[in-house]
C-alpha cells in the first residue's frame, strides 16, 4: 500500500464512522404509537435538524415543533422549525431559541407527546440562563471554560447549574405530557445526563460539583456568574423525582457504533483492527504520545498485534489554550502525534471531528504519514513551534492535509485512525 492508498483508506473509514452515526434509519425503533393530543418535537445539536428530518420522514401524523442546530448545519424540514444559533459560545439566537421552545412546551396534557432530539452541542446551543445570571456572563464564562482544558462532563456540571432549561428543568416544564429523548452521544461513557448537559434527564451532578470545577482551574469572572453558583442557585432536579416518571430515553447512534463501522471496513480490507476505546479523556498531545507509543510498538515488535493493522479510537481529549494558533483537539493530536513518530516509516494517521468541524475551524481534521515533518521542513514550517502555539491548523494546512467535509449533520465526537503497515510496505 502506498501512501496515496493508505491516506484513501483511512478517509474511507472516518466517512464509514460518519455514516453510521446518522439518524436516518435509527429513530423509528423507538417511536410510540400516536398520542390521543399533541405530538411536538423539540431539540438542540449539531445533528439536531438531520434527526428531526429523520422523525418527519418517519412519523405518519400531524407534528409541531422546533430545534436549534449550529450555524451552517440547517437541513429542511416541512413542520418542524430549524433555527440555527453559535456553537461553542453562545449567542442571542440560542437564547431566543431556548425561550421558544420553553413557550411551546407550556401548559401541556397527560395525553400529548414530546419527542426531544439532543446531540453534540447542544448544551452550548440551548442558552437559557437563570434569573439573575446575564446571557453575557454566560458567554464569558463558557469561554473561560473552554480555555481551561476542563473536560466535557466539568464544564457541563457549571453549564446545568447556571440554566434555566439544562439538568433536567426542561423535563419538569414539560410535565405532565409524555416525553422521549433520543440522543445522539458525543461524550464519553454516553451517560444521558452529561449528553447537552442533560435537560431533559436526572442531573447527577451537584452544586458543589460546578463549584468544584471554578475552584479546580481558578475561574473567578465573571463575577455575577460566579457569585451565582456560590450564593444563589437552586440544585436541578434529580434521580428519582417524579416529573422523570414515565419518560424514556434511547441511544441512537454512539462513538462506539461509529468505531465497529469503521473496524467492520477495516476487516473487509484485510486490516485488522484494534480497538482501544471509545471513551478516551486528557491533553490531545498526552493521548498522542500514547497512540504513538502503540504504533512504534506494532511496527517495532509486532505486539499487541502484528501489521498490517489500524489502531481505531475515540472520546473527547481536552487542548489548554497558551498559544495564539489555530486549531482543535484533532489537529493538536495528530500534530503532537506526528512530532513523537518523528517519521516512522509505514505509520498513517487520520483525527477527526465526526461532526465536520475540529473545534472551530473549517476542517473536520487532518491527515498525517511519514513524510510529514520532511514536507514541513521544506515549506519552512516548525512542527514544535506551531505545536506549542496551539497552531495545528496551520501546519496541516501548510501541507496541503486538512480534511475538510463540511457539517456531517451528526456528532459521536472524535474519530481516530493509526494504520500500521509491515516494514515491507512503505
Amino acid at each position: 500500500m502506498n501512501d496515496d492508498d493508505a491516506r484513501a483508506f483511512l478517509e474511507s473509514l472516518f466517512r464509514t464512522a460518519v455514516a453510521a452515526s446518522q439518524p436516518a434509519g435509527r429513530l423509528k425503533a423507538f417511536l410510540p404509537p400516536p398520542p390521543a393530543g399533541r405530538t411536538i418535537v423539540i431539540g438542540a445539536g449539531k445533528g439536531a435538524a438531520s434527526m428531526a428530518r429523520a422523525f418527519e420522514d418517519v412519523w405518519p401524523e400531524p407534528v409541531e415543533g422546533l430545534v436549534v442546530t449550529r450555524y451552517g448545519h440547517a437541513t429542511d424540514c416541512t413542520h418542524i422549525e430549524v433555527i440555527e444559533a453559535s456553537h461553542p459560545v453562545p449567542d442571542e439566537a440560542g437564547r431566543l431559541a431556548a425561550t421558544r421552545i420553553m413557550s411551546l412546551t407550556e401548559n401541556l396534557s397527560a395525553d400529548d407527546l414530546v419527542v426531544c432530539l439532543i446531540s453534540g452541542g447542544a448544551s452550548a446551543l440551548l442558552s437559557l440562563p437563570c434569573e439573575g445570571v446575564s446571557a453575557e456572563d454566560k458567554r464569558a464564562l463558557n469561554k473561560a471554560l473552554l480555555k481551561s482544558g476542563a473536560t466535557i462532563t466539568e464544564m457541563n456540571s457549571v453549564r446545568k447549574h447556571l440554566s434555566a432549561i439544562k439538568g433536567g428543568r426542561l423535563a419538569a416544564h414539560c410535565a405532565p405530557a409524555r416525553l422521549l429523548t433520543l440522543l445522539i452521544s458525543d461524550v464519553p461513557g454516553d451517560d444521558p445526563d452529561v449528553i447537552g448537559s442533560g435537560p431533559t434527564v436526572p442531573d447527577s451532578s451537584t452544586l458543589q460539583d460546578a463549584i468544584g470545577v471554578l475552584d479546580k482551574y481558578a475561574i473567578s469572572e465573571p463575577a455575577a456568574a460566579v457569585a451565582y453558583l456560590r450564593e444563589q442557585a437552586a440544585e436541578t432536579p434529580k434521580p428519582g423525582d417524579a416529573v422523570f416518571d414515565g419518560n424514556s430515553v434511547h441511544l441512537i447512534a454512539t462513538p462506539q457504533m461509529a468505531l465497529d463501522a469503521a473496524a467492520e471496513a477495516a476487516r473487509a480490507a484485510g486490516i485488522t483492527p484494534l480497538v482501544l476505546s471509545d471513551r478516551i479523556e486528557g491533553e490531545s498531545r498526552d493521548i498522542a504520545l500514547m497512540h504513538a507509543a502503540i504504533a512504534t510498538q506494532i511496527r517495532r515488535v509486532g505486539q499487541p498485534l502484528p501489521a498490517p493493522c489500524v489502531i481505531l479510537s475515540g472520546g473527547e481529549t481536552t487542548v489548554t489554550v497558551k498559544g495564539g494558533g489555530r486549531g482543535g483537539r484533532n489537529a493538536e493530536f495528530l500534530l503532537a502525534l506526528t512530532l513523537a513518530l518523528q517519521g516512522a516509516d509505514g505509520i498513517h494517521a487520520i483525527a477527526c471531528d465526526t461532526d465536520g468541524i475540529d473545534g472551530t475551524e473549517d476542517n473536520a481534521g487532518a491527515l498525517a504519514g511519514p513524510d510529514s515533518l520532511q514536507r514541513a521542513a521544506a515549506a519552512g514550517l516548525n512542527a514544535r513551534a506551531m505545536l506549542e502555539d496551539n497552531d495545528g491548523y496551520s501546519f496541516f494546512d501548510g501541507l496541503g492535509d486538512l480534511l475538510k467535509t463540511g457539517p456531517t449533520l451528526t456528532n459521536v465526537n472524535d474519530f481516530r485512525a493509526i494504520l500500521v503497515l509491515p516494514a515491507t510496505a512503505n
